[in-house]
């Protein structure tokens, strides 16, 4: 029997991406002033207005209507009712909660006298899932990680005036047949680009085919491969003018494109003591080591923290039956090799830097160069086998 599995992505000049890449272009220039700032930063996006809200405690002055004209200028926006020197830009940021910020200050493990680790608690609570697999090199799925180069590769192509009728917003899709566990070919390409007026949907669907759609190795291209260009006929009106954006609403797109479970929390325009962002960065560094070390040919990892507590109340693995070990040892081995503390999650992954903007767009999973993308954890954890 046929299975298939499918996987979208978006460009960042998708609306709800456009929000996440301000939101974590204002954490960044943040933490570039103070690294122990406490921010979570959401944006909404319409037509031709953008709002700002959230929460920072920070010592830092940061000028929030000057970073979100320079990332709407960054991403494309340069002409049309939201432009990034049109569009009319609402601030409303306040303090965090002190009822918040006392849980996070000192937790409850820290107040009962805990170690230093346990200085920081839980921004929230909640659950955060982590998760590799053998699919590509990077040890993502395939086709979360082949929709997500084909929306790179569209604004690539629109950025550097390979495709100079393209626009920045797009969204991409693909769907993979497997054999088992095996993926063995591409058996559809959805492809939406923003374009103007200049050109047939002829001529769009043949330069996409050429210059986007080459990203997708041969070997998994086929006669019967279908490729679907801007389904709708035409894609002129795009970004904030064509939909309202927001941000926080591309979980899926964000993390293994629905090959794992999700918390629901999403990751942009928070600081790191949010374990909505830290504790899932660190389940993805878990995973990705536990499989590169053999335990496991695909792992779904879940920890689960309660506000203002530093230690998780809760660890969780699933191998799908590929496991080495019993999960119930994988988890054990988990907690004894990993500190899941906030304050060790930080210390391990140095998230205390102006990063996030680099993850806010294509994925924050299987980008090398992300220290939650290392394995120098492989040989502590071949001992177990």
């Amino acid at each position: 029997m046929k299975k298939f599995f499918t996987s979208e992505s978006v460009t960042e000049g998708h609306p709800d991406k456009l929000c996440d890449r301000i939101s974590d272009a204002i954490v960044d220039e943040i933490l570039k002033l103070d690294p122990n700032a406490r921010c979570a930063i959401e944006c909404c996006a319409a037509s031709d207005r953008l709002m700002l809200m959230g929460e920072v405690s920070a010592n830092a002055q940061v000028d929030y209507e000057s970073v979100a004209r320079r990332t709407i200028k960054e991403i494309g926006y340069n002409t049309g009712t939201f432009a990034y020197d049109k569009c009319g830009i609402t601030v409303s940021i306040h303090r965090q909660s002190p009822d918040i910020a006392m849980g996070v200050d000192s937790s409850m493990e820290n107040k009962a006298g805990g170690a230093p680790e346990d200085l920081l608690g839980a921004g929230d609570q909640g659950m955060m899932f982590g998760y590799a697999c053998r699919e590509t090199e990077e040890l993502m799925p395939l086709p979360i990680s082949l929709a997500h180069k084909l929306a790179y590769r569209l604004t690539e192509a629109q950025k550097t005036l390979t495709m100079p009728f393209l626009r920045p917003d797009g969204k991409t899709q693909v769907t993979v047949e497997y054999d088992g566990k095996k993926p063995v070919r591409v058996d559809t390409v959805v492809v939406s680009a923003q374009h103007d007026e200049s050109i047939t949907q002829e001529f769009l669907k043949e330069q996409i085919i050429k210059n986007v759609i080459c990203v997708i190795p041969e070997s998994l291209l086929d006669e019967h491969t279908k490729y679907l260009i801007n389904p709708t006929g035409r894609f002129l009106i795009g970004g904030p003018e064509g939909d309202s954006g927001l941000t926080g609403r591309k979980i899926i797109v964000d993390t293994y494109g629905g090959r794992c479970a999700h918390g629901g929390g999403a990751f942009s325009g928070k600081d790191p003591t949010k374990v909505d962002r830290s504790a899932a960065y660190m389940a993805r560094y878990i995973c990705k080591n536990i499989v590169a070390a053999g335990l496991a040919d695909e792992i779904q990892l879940q920890v689960a923290y309660a506000i203002g507590v530093s230690r998780p109340v809760s660890v969780f693995v699933d191998t799908f039956g590929t496991g080495k070990l019993p999960d119930g040892q994988i988890a054990d081995i988990v907690v004894k090799e990993f500190d899941l503390r906030p304050y060790s999650i930080i210390q391990t992954l140095d998230l205390r830097k102006p990063i996030y903007s680099r993850t806010a767009a294509y994925g924050h999973f299987g980008k090398a160069g992300l220290s939650w993308e290392r394995l120098d954890r492989v040989t502590d954890l071949k001992k177990y086998l």
